[in-house]
């Protein structure tokens, strides 16, 4: 049995990296997924597409457009009538120490990675019946304090500030909210660090290597499966070890 079989999932963000590969182990475990993306994604804007027992749905859109969201929230509705499953994964991090932050850099960082995760939370919720699950895409960068990337880092420690206060609210209504942090992974985002950062952040993860998106899929696959009945609000660090040890 797959363990998302029969399962409504929505990953925002899920066109590349870290959230292509959840959309993808989602479906591949049974669940009808539909993934956003500002962008194609396989040469495909939006369509369906069979994943094993699972399918996927892309969905062009932008996780930063609160009309957007509201769109592919009504999509979902109309179609499938509820969410089981939703996992926020859309951000983007940028260099810029406190000297030269400025005004654009702060609020694109908050805005995508948390004014948009508040939305989009907003919006499953009213879909999501008792036993619903809500996986946030945090960083191991909301603990540890990487030069350069403040605003990033800070933007992540909302996200698990957020996962904490909503796994309180929510679960009178049966819906768990939990956080999975990765460390460095190999994605297009880590490769757009400077390589004196990537260097540096390689040299400290006890493992010895960067992360692979789907081990942080399979964390996510835990998080938002039955398999982590009692487990809300925490924080799930797929790290290497790196802010562990």
């Amino acid at each position: 049995m797959r363990v998302l079989a029969d399962k409504i999932a929505v990953v925002v963000g899920g066109g590349s990296g870290i959230g292509h590969a959840i959309t993808q182990r989602f479906a591949t475990e049974g669940a009808q997924v539909y993934a956003t993306s500002r962008t194609a994604v396989d040469g495909v804007l939006e369509g369906s597409s069979d994943r094993g027992e699972g399918s996927v749905c892309l969905v062009r859109a932008d996780a930063g457009s609160l009309t957007d969201l509201q769109r592919v929230f009504a999509k979902v509705r109309s179609e499938r009538g509820r969410i089981d499953v939703l996992v926020v994964n859309a951000g983007i991090s940028e260099f810029g120490t406190l000297g030269s932050i400025s005004e654009e850099h702060f609020d694109r960082t908050f805005g995508l990675n948390v004014r948009s995760l508040v939305f989009a939370a907003q919006g499953a919720v009213d879909l999501m019946p008792a036993g619903g699950t809500i996986v946030l895409v945090g960083s191991v960068a909301d603990s540890i304090g990487t030069k350069g990337y403040g605003v990033y880092g800070a933007s992540k420690a909302a996200v698990r500030s957020f996962g904490r206060t909503w796994a309180n609210e929510l679960a009178p209504k049966g819906i768990r909210v939990n956080v999975v942090s990765p460390g460095p992974t190999d994605t297009a985002m880590f490769e757009a660090a400077s390589d004196e950062v990537r260097e540096a952040l390689i040299r400290l993860i006890p493992l010895g290597r960067l992360g692979r998106p789907d081990e942080v899929a399979a964390a996510a696959l835990f998080l938002a499966s039955d398999d982590s009945s009692f487990t809300t609000g925490a924080e799930l660090c797929v790290d290497g070890g790196i802010a562990q040890v």
